[in-house]
């Protein structure tokens, strides 16, 4: 007994250094002189106080005793979100961390160990992480090719079920797959599911690959797409008739497009699939359209990073013509503001210090988005 009283002893000790340590990071600091996007616009030469964690004024002249930071010449910007990403282990929300994406918005996983994943939120070291826990498929469909078991759908009536079993297991919203290169749901059922959706207080956004399926689940009221469509160009009709009557917003993953369909045209016809070109001026065609573009890079497909690489996908907005600002929205104040997230994507007072420390401005050229000098997390920089 004297044996585990002092193994437990050890262990108490060892997290109280270890949350002292925590404590010890964080610090009350004030940057000064900073370009800052605040996350709807930019403004120069002002500065930035944080205490507790807390972001507690913004302006040009901030008197205090706190610790300074320079940021003349430097940029300031929300720390990140990616819209569209599939985690499995803490590891995937350290990598996001540490370049500065502290927000997770997972589309389709392992929804028993989810809860375990975002049991994290509150660590520094680790972006916070949210789900939609199993997406909404057919039997046989997408979703169900990875090894792990996921309910699936066969009638309307499986709708209302499929959904509060969501909720009960603490998803954020709702995730609902339209693929037609696999056995699909019908656009009844997708549409019962998104009713279901809305009826329990959260949004539905729903994977697409055609944009006849794309066009159907907005009417259907789909609150977003999580990915643009590879088959062929949106009409003008149907756009206008999208954007003057509906509110949605759009995940594109440009980037996972460009990647994944580099194999898919190799044994495609010729012409099956939009080009590359093509996909970036649909994403802009959205965008001159009113509709709010959110950054996304459905990783772990394609290889693609759960960090740095969501900086690739700025990039390739920032190409498609998205203004730089814009491009900054769609990691910042956008996921923030249609998924809900609590106090984060601005940087204003009552929000959390997520900030990212750039050594050059973005908006000037988006590929400086990499020039990363110092990412805090509620105050507390992460290493």
């Amino acid at each position: 007994m004297g044996l585990i009283r002092n193994s437990m002893k050890t262990i108490v000790n060892i997290v109280l250094i270890v949350f002292s340590a925590t404590l010890l990071q964080a610090q009350d600091f004030i940057i000064q002189n900073v370009t800052l996007f605040n996350g709807e616009d930019v403004k120069e030469n002002v500065s930035v106080l944080v205490k507790d964690g807390v972001i507690e004024a913004v302006g040009k002249s901030i008197k205090s005793d706190v610790t300074v930071i320079d940021g003349k010449g430097k940029f300031l910007l929300p720390a990140m979100t990616n819209s569209h990403v599939h985690s499995f282990n803490k590891v995937n929300l350290e990598e996001a961390a540490q370049a500065g994406v502290l927000n997770l918005l997972d589309m389709h996983g392992v929804e028993m160990m989810q809860p375990f994943l975002k049991g994290f939120n509150d660590s520094i070291g680790y972006a916070r992480y949210y789900y939609a826990g199993y997406a909404a498929t057919a039997p046989g469909g997408h979703g169900t090719q990875y090894g792990f078991p996921v309910p699936t759908l066969s009638t309307v009536e499986d709708a209302k079920g499929f959904v509060e079993g969501r909720i009960k297991a603490g998803a954020h919203y709702i995730k609902i797959i339209e693929e037609p290169w696999k056995p699909t749901l019908s656009h009844d059922i997708v549409k019962a599911v998104i009713d279901a959706a809305h009826d329990n207080g959260t949004i539905a956004v729903v994977h697409i690959s055609k944009v006849a399926d794309a066009h159907q689940v907005l009417m259907n009221n789909a609150n977003g797409l999580v990915h643009i469509w590879w088959d062929k160009k949106i009409s003008e009709e149907q756009l206008k008739e999208l954007s003057q009557t509906k509110e949605f917003f759009v995940i594109p993953t440009v980037l996972t497009s460009h990647l994944a369909l580099k194999t898919i045209r190799a044994s495609a016809p010729e012409g099956s699939f939009l080009t590359d070109e093509e996909i970036s001026s649909e994403v802009k065609r959205l965008y001159d359209a009113g509709v709010p573009i959110l950054a996304g890079t459905d990783p772990p497909n394609a290889n693609i990073n759960y960090g740095t690489d969501l900086y690739k996908e700025l990039v390739l907005l920032s190409k498609a013509g998205i203004p730089g600002v814009d491009v900054l929205k769609t990691a910042t104040s956008h996921p923030a503001d249609f998924f809900k997230l609590e106090k984060v994507g601005y940087i204003k007072p009552g929000f959390k210090a997520d900030m990212i420390l750039l050594e050059e401005n973005p908006i000037l050229n988006m590929e400086n988005i990499n020039s990363v000098e110092t990412i805090w997390k509620e105050g507390t920089k992460v290493e």
